[in-house]
């Protein structure tokens, strides 16, 4: 009988510029079990960002379907003083979906049109 091993996880890796402010980072994202994911945040010299992901560094599928107002990272996010049109929490979910298998990992954008 053939021994079958386990399907490895691919660590999911998103890339966030996220404007004027310049302080760009890179989020990835881990599949801990069916209903879980790892967050880590990478390379963001904001201090509000930095202390968003000290405070997010999990989420469960319930996390990731919360409403907004209930939403872990829509709290932290607020918490830590991020701006309000920060785009790092949107790509924090993102990441989180595309890692659970809930979505595909496509890009997001908004472009101002010159």
């Amino acid at each position: 009988m053939e021994e079958t091993q386990p399907e490895e996880q691919p660590i999911i890796r998103v890339t966030v510029n996220p404007g004027i402010c310049g302080f760009p980072c890179s989020i990835e994202g881990e599949k801990k079990d069916k209903y879980r994911v790892a967050l880590r945040g990478l390379g963001s010299e904001c201090k509000h960002v930095q202390r968003l992901f000290e405070q997010v560094q999990e989420m469960g599928l319930r996390d990731l379907f919360a409403p907004i107002s209930k939403s872990p990272v829509f709290q932290a996010a607020q918490q830590s003083g991020c701006h309000p049109m920060c785009p790092v929490p949107i790509a924090i979910l993102k990441t989180a979906e595309a890692t659970m298998g809930m979505a595909l990992p496509r890009d997001a954008e908004i472009k101002f049109e010159r």
